[in-house]
């Protein structure tokens, strides 16, 4: 199993996919407890949903699952949320605050992991982003994820449709956040911005306006796209091709800020 698949394009925009895989290796796989063997916290279908709607998007996606190891946290395993409940670089425990193992990998294993896997997602990343900003002068990294609308685990009350990214503001232009926020807002849907979710480790590492590369996370709750958020997490076609045009419209609306960003490239 390849640890990445990337499609190139020669849009300034680079969809990141680090948590719509679904393969575990066999060994890894069978010390998982039942419960995890399940692999209930996917980004369910997001691939699917964000597929087509800007052809020239260059996309990098993470084939392995987050419970081999998640590519959206760092690899010094910081927390992204001090003082809240979250899971790490190798998850301990599901989004419930369940256990995940029978036997927990070790510290020598986590670091097998990080060089097998992690590691060549976020090389495979670097150099898109690299080629993209080499083409324009800046890249646009959209980060791509979903998460049930209610987690008691890991916040209170039920997630709104869109959850905007940009750990504060810091990780993109202001008219980034703002295209975006405005199209959500559009919608009626529920949104927030920079609420429970402020962007992952990806969105914060690699979101440097001042070098020209801006990034933004988008976590959708699963409500809007799924027929139910259980196994066995079915896609809903009529529900999600409702939240593709929204999606779609973010995803034009942020090429089309390519002339005023280059301009201050």
């Amino acid at each position: 199993m390849t640890p990445v698949t990337v499609s190139q394009g020669d849009s300034p925009v680079v969809l990141g996919l680090p948590h719509t895989g679904t393969y575990v290796p066999d060994e890894i796989f069978a010390r998982l407890t039942p419960r995890g063997q399940t692999l209930a916290d996917t980004d369910w279908h997001v691939e699917r949903l964000y597929d087509g709607l800007l052809p020239g998007a260059t996309t990098v996606r993470a084939m392995f699952h987050r419970y081999v190891i998640d590519a959206n946290r760092g690899p010094e395993n910081e927390s992204l949320y001090p003082g809240q409940n979250t899971t790490g670089l190798v998850p301990m425990t599901d989004f419930d605050g369940e256990p995940l193992w029978i036997t927990a990998p070790d510290d020598a294993e986590i670091a097998q992991r990080l060089a097998d896997w992690h590691a060549p997602y976020h090389a495979a990343l670097t150099a898109e982003i690299a080629r993209v900003k080499a083409i324009h002068g800046f890249a646009i990294l959209y980060d791509c994820h979903s998460i049930r609308s209610h987690i008691p685990f890991l916040f209170e009350g039920t997630l709104p449709d869109f959850n905007i990214g940009t750990n504060l503001g810091v990780t993109c232009d202001p008219r980034i956040e703002a295209a975006v926020e405005k199209i959500c807002a559009a919608t009626g849907r529920t949104m927030a911005v920079n609420g429970r979710f402020k962007g992952g480790w990806t969105t914060r590492h690699y979101g440097q306006p001042g070098e020209g590369v801006h990034a933004i996370q988008m976590e959708l709750a699963q409500s809007t796209h799924l027929e139910a958020e259980a196994l066995p997490f079915a896609y809903d076609e009529a529900k999600a091709e409702a939240l593709r045009v929204p999606l779609g419209a973010i995803l034009h609306a942020l090429e089309d800020l390519a002339p005023e960003l280059g301009a201050g490239a």
